[in-house]
C-alpha cells in the first residue's frame, strides 16, 4: 500500500449496523451468504420465519459492508448489492456502513479485494483450530490507506474502466471458444449426414454393450479408479480425479467385463448424459453408477471414427437429446441406444474421415490451450491493477 496517503483505522470510517428485525414465523425472508475469496454477497435461500432458528436477525442494507466472522480470513466479505437490500443475516455476519464524509463504498469494495485486506482480516482473527473467528474490536483497529474523496472517485473510475475492458476481453474469449466448438460440431454434422454413408443400428458395430452394476460402489482411500459421470468428458476420461475402490470391489464391479483399450465409456444418465471417451492403453478402472461401456467390433468400425460420430450432433442432438428432453434426470435407455442410427462407410473411408476430423480437433485443442493461457493472464490482470491502484500508481 502507498505511504503517501494517511492510514485510517477502520473504526473511524465504518459504523457498526445494529438494525435488527423480529422474525415472524408466518413471514418469508431472504437470507444472505458471503462467498470466499471476494466472490461476492449472494442469496443463500428464501425461507419462512418458522424455518429460521433465531427469533431475531440483522437486516442487511444495500451498500453496507458485510463480513463472515468465520471466513473473513478467507476473503468472505463484500458490499451488500441492491438486489439483497432488506435481506437478513445472523450475528455471525456483522454489517458496517461506510461514513460518507470519509469513505466511498465503491472504494472500500475494491480495496477489500486486495491481498492486503485479506491479511488484515487474518490478523484480526484468532481462536483454536476450527474455531477461529474475526475479532471485531481488533478488525476495527486495523488501518487502510485513505486518500481524499476526490482521489477515491478517480481511482474507482479508473479501476472500473480497466475492469470493464477485462470483462470485454473475457466475453470475446468465450465467444471464440463457443465459435470453435461450433465449427467442430458443424464439421462433424456435415461428415455424418453425408447421403453416401450407409446406415446401420449402433448395436451392429458393437461386439458387446456392458452396463454398470446399478449398485453403490464401496469406495476406499486408495486403490483402483472407479469411473463416475464427473470423470467423463466429451472425449476425455479423467482417472486422476476418480474415487477409488480396493481390488475386491474392482473384481466385483468388472464381473461383466474389464475395460479394454478402445472401449468407449458412455454416461447414460444424469446431467452429463452422452459424454463419452475412449479407453486408452494402460487405463485400469471399474464402472460406477450412471456409466456404461461399449465394446466395438474392430472388423467393422475404427474406434476414433466411432467416438467422433458418438460426439457428433447427429447422435448427441438428434438421438440422445430427444430421449432426455423434459426430464429432471435424463436417462439413456440401453434398448434405445442399441437402435441408434449409425453411419457406417467402408474402413478406408472411415480412415479418411477420422483423419479429417482429427485434424480439425487438433486445431480446436490448440486453440483451447491458448484460451486457457489467456484466461489465466486475464485472471491475473485485476489483482495487478488493484495492487498498483492502492499503491498510488494508477
Amino acid at each position: 500500500m502507498t505511504n503517501s496517503w494517511p492510514q485510517a483505522p477502520l473504526g473511524e470510517i465504518l459504523t457498526k449496523s445494529e438494525e435488527w428485525t423480529d422474525i415472524n414465523p408466518t413471514d418469508s425472508y431472504r437470507e444472505i451468504t458471503v462467498r470466499l475469496w471476494g466472490k461476492g454477497v449472494t442469496l443463500r435461500r428464501e425461507a419462512a420465519g418458522s424455518e429460521i432458528a433465531s427469533s431475531r436477525r440483522l437486516v442487511a442494507r444495500a451498500g453496507r459492508f458485510i463480513l463472515s466472522r468465520i471466513d473473513a480470513r478467507n476473503g468472505a466479505f463484500g458490499l451488500v448489492p441492491d438486489s439483497l437490500d432488506g435481506a437478513v443475516v445472523s450475528n455471525d455476519f456483522p454489517l458496517f456502513t461506510p461514513r460518507p464524509s470519509r469513505l466511498l463504498p465503491s472504494f472500500l469494495d475494491w480495496i477489500s479485494r486486495t491481498r492486503s485486506f485479506v491479511d488484515i482480516c487474518k490478523a484480526a482473527s484468532e481462536g483454536t483450530t476450527n474455531r477461529v473467528r474475526l475479532q471485531e474490536d481488533r478488525f476495527l483497529q486495523m488501518t487502510i490507506p485513505l486518500p481524499p474523496l476526490a482521489e477515491q472517485r478517480r481511482i474507482v473510475a479508473r479501476i472500473e474502466e480497466l475492469a470493464a475492458k477485462i470483462d470485454e476481453a473475457r466475453d470475446l474469449r468465450q465467444k471464440a471458444a463457443d465459435e470453435t466448438t461450433a465449427v467442430l460440431n458443424a464439421t462433424r454434422r456435415a461428415v455424418f449426414t453425408s447421403c453416401s454413408l450407409a446406415t446401420v443400428e449402433l448395436q451392429d458395430v458393437c461386439s458387446d454393450i456392458i452396463d454398470n452394476l446399478h449398485s453403490n460402489p464401496q469406495y476406499a482411500d486408495s486403490g483402483v479408479p472407479c469411473v463416475r459421470s464427473p470423470d467423463v468428458g466429451y472425449g476425455t476420461l479423467d482417472l486422476e480425479g476418480a474415487l477409488r475402490t480396493d481390488e475386491d470391489e474392482y473384481g466385483r464391479r468388472t464381473v461383466r467385463g474389464e475395460p479394454q483399450p478402445d472401449d468407449v465409456v458412455l454416461v447414460r444418465e444424469g446431467g452429463g448424459t452422452g459424454k463419452c471417451a475412449l479407453v486408452l492403453a494402460g487405463q485400469r478402472f471399474s464402472l460406477g453408477q450412471r456409466v456404461m461401456m461399449l465394446r466395438l467390433n474392430r472388423e467393422m468400425v475404427i474406434p476414433k471414427f466411432f467416438l467422433h460420430q458418438l460426439l457428433s450432433p447427429v447422435i448427441q442432438e438428434e438421438q440422445i437429446a430427444p430421449l432426455s428432453k423434459g426430464s429432471a434426470s435424463p436417462h439413456l435407455n440401453i434398448a434405445a441406444l442399441r437402435r441408434f442410427s449409425f453411419r457406417l462407410p467402408s474402413l478406408p473411408r472411415q480412415q479418411c474421415i477420422t483423419a479429417e476430423l482429427d485434424a480439425v480437433l487438433a486445431k480446436v485443442d490448440a486453440l483451447k490451450k491458448l484460451q486457457v493461457a489467456t484466461a489465466a493472464e486475464l485472471d491475473g490482470l485485476l489483482p495487478s491493477i488493484l495492487d498498483r491502484a492502492f499503491k498510488g500508481n494508477l
